[in-house]
């Protein structure tokens, strides 16, 4: 979530899932045929390709959203603004409510340095350059999962396909089985979910989005999907009735 190719954790998921013999989706036209698989159309090559192909697109949607329409400030250059109004007399209109509970203390636990109300950083050379939201890592997320969420059956539990649930250790330094009464019950779209979610949310607790950024562009990046995948319906040869996935919403939808 820092130095990568941005589709690259949706490419490897693919990757993960084919590997694993996840099926597809009941809409696939392919799907249970004995004798036919999908290709360019319908099969591997077709969903690996359009991984990048609603990256790129959601990028440009995102950048629109930035530059064009909001504009937001960092956290970092929020922290910064408020470091110079309680620490150095600088006129920034920061909220009060965020100026005395600085002062006091009282939500921060004793933890802010005295005199600095700097935001650390993951992040050595600080935030992005252009503004925060929405964020384009979280908007791709969301492109990428909701295609893969319409390719594949979601409902399909990961025991089923042979894999064994882990936690961390204690001292986070191993994974240990799941053996707990819910192990059964984790499934690919839910999988899906949570790695579009640790990645718009992992950009946040790196200090360079606000919450709010990473959530709304999860959906822009799935209603972004959601419409590359009715363009493309119309180019198919194949009877189609749509592909079913659900949205961040919890909305069934068919496409």
């Amino acid at each position: 979530m820092h130095i990568d190719v941005l589709f690259q954790a949706y490419f490897h998921g693919f990757l993960i899932l084919a590997g694993l013999g996840a099926p597809f989706d009941d809409g696939n036209p392919y799907a249970g045929n004995p004798t036919q698989d999908g290709f360019g159309t319908f099969g591997g090559p077709h969903v690996a390709a359009l991984l990048c192909e609603v990256a790129t697109r959601a990028l440009k949607a995102v950048w629109f959203q930035k530059w064009i329409i909001h504009r937001r400030l960092r956290p970092e250059v929020h922290a910064e603004r408020v470091d110079r109004t309680l620490n150095h007399g600088a006129g920034y209109p920061v909220h009060p409510e965020i100026l005395n509970s600085l002062s006091s203390g009282s939500r921060l636990g004793g933890y802010m340095t005295v005199g600095n109300a700097l935001l650390p950083m993951a992040f050595p050379e600080g935030s992005p350059t252009h503004p925060a939201y929405g964020a384009g890592h979280a908007t791709v997320a969301g492109a990428c999962v909701t295609i893969l969420k319409a390719w594949f059956k979601e409902s399909t539990k990961l025991v089923d396909l042979g894999v064994t649930p882990v936690q961390p250790a204690t001292d986070g330094l191993s994974l240990l089985p799941y053996t707990e009464a819910d192990e059964g019950d984790l499934t690919v779209g839910g999988e899906l979910n949570k790695l579009a979610s640790n990645v718009a949310l992992g950009r946040n607790i790196a200090g360079v989005h606000w919450r709010s950024d990473g959530t709304e562009s999860l959906k822009l990046g799935e209603q972004l999907a959601i419409g590359i995948l009715l363009d493309q319906r119309a180019c198919y040869n194949e009877t189609f009735g749509g592909f079913s996935l659900t949205k961040f919403d919890g909305t069934v939808v068919t496409v």
